[in-house]
């Protein structure tokens, strides 16, 4: 459940929560063409709060209008202060915001026409996204019976609201037997990601992930890697298949919601030792420190507020 807050950005202006409505024939709500992100602010060590890697999501949430072919009637710097705004305005000291673009009321059918571009920014408290639990002892998963979009069948590059009913799909088969979270694959057989998540194996002291063909390029994907090189770790990324997950060493998850979340388990087979790596530990505690500003050469990727 969402925690209710005071108050939301929408469309330019500042209004209390319970007036955030929309109509029920928003062309987005039927068809799917819509664009968000998912942000996290934290609270960092020298007490300020600040909004992670915030202009690299507000370059992403753009990119994925222009692919989706919807022009966001304000500009990149309104939409970062938009997030700061909306945070402060609320009292929240960390906090995950959620920008959105989506195609308001007006004409119905496939083709939205002249039907307005309507943008949202919520902010509200959000904790481990796949428990505490599972980023300290690490999470269970399972392949999913759901194959990740073709890249020439759904944009993959862009963060569009109608992708993820794919990833709700597979999220709910995985819950329904008993698993935190699905891995699923691409059309030709080969590792993708999660259902809301990028993968990461490790072996020996050698990191892969997948390449960003059919997957969404996450922006806690690109800051794991970059630490990961700062710290001497070979990266590769290239595609591979489940079967090297299930001898690799360890496995992990990140993703702006679930951070940096170890994997113990993947189609009931340990991971390893079926706990945490040392490396997955080590990429997991300097992110942490990373967020709340601890690491000078990261601290670029901190807007404070």
């Amino acid at each position: 459940m969402v925690e209710k807050v005071s108050k939301i950005w929408m469309d330019g202006e500042l209004i209390p929560w319970d007036e955030a409505k929309v109509h029920v024939l928003t062309h987005t709500l039927h068809y799917g063409l819509g664009v968000f992100e998912g942000i996290r602010c934290y609270r960092c060590s020298d007490g300020r709060s600040g909004i992670f890697r915030l202009d690299a999501h507000i370059d992403r949430l753009f990119d994925s209008a222009l692919i989706g072919e919807i022009e966001i009637p304000f500009s990149r710097q309104e939409m970062m202060e938009a997030c700061k705004l909306v945070v402060k305005a609320n009292g929240l000291d960390e906090a995950y915001i959620r920008p959105i673009v989506f195609i308001g009321e007006g004409v119905m059918g496939v083709h939205p026409h002249d039907n307005p571009v309507r943008v949202a920014v919520i902010a509200w408290r959000w904790g481990a996204y796949l428990g505490e639990e599972a980023l300290q002892k690490g999470t269970r998963v399972r392949t999913s019976s759901f194959t990740r979009h073709h890249v020439n069948a759904m944009m993959t590059k862009a963060k569009i609201c109608g992708n993820y009913v794919n990833s709700v799909l597979a999220k709910k088969e995985a819950v329904k037997l008993g698993y935190d979270e699905a891995i699923m694959l691409d059309t030709e057989g080969y590792v993708a990601e999660a259902s809301g998540e990028n993968i990461f194996l490790v072996k020996g002291d050698v990191i892969k992930t997948t390449p960003p063909t059919s997957i969404l390029p996450g922006i806690t994907r690109d800051s794991v890697i970059q630490i990961a090189k700062d710290k001497g770790y070979t990266v590769i990324e290239e595609r591979f298949t489940r079967d090297e997950l299930y001898i690799a060493d360890e496995v992990f998850f990140t993703g702006t919601a679930a951070e940096v979340t170890p994997i113990r388990e993947i189609d009931d087979r340990p991971i390893g030792r079926g706990v945490p790596g040392r490396v997955t530990r080590d990429l997991q505690q300097t992110y942490f420190k990373a967020v709340r500003g601890e690491v000078e050469r990261y601290r670029h990727w901190i807007s404070y507020l």
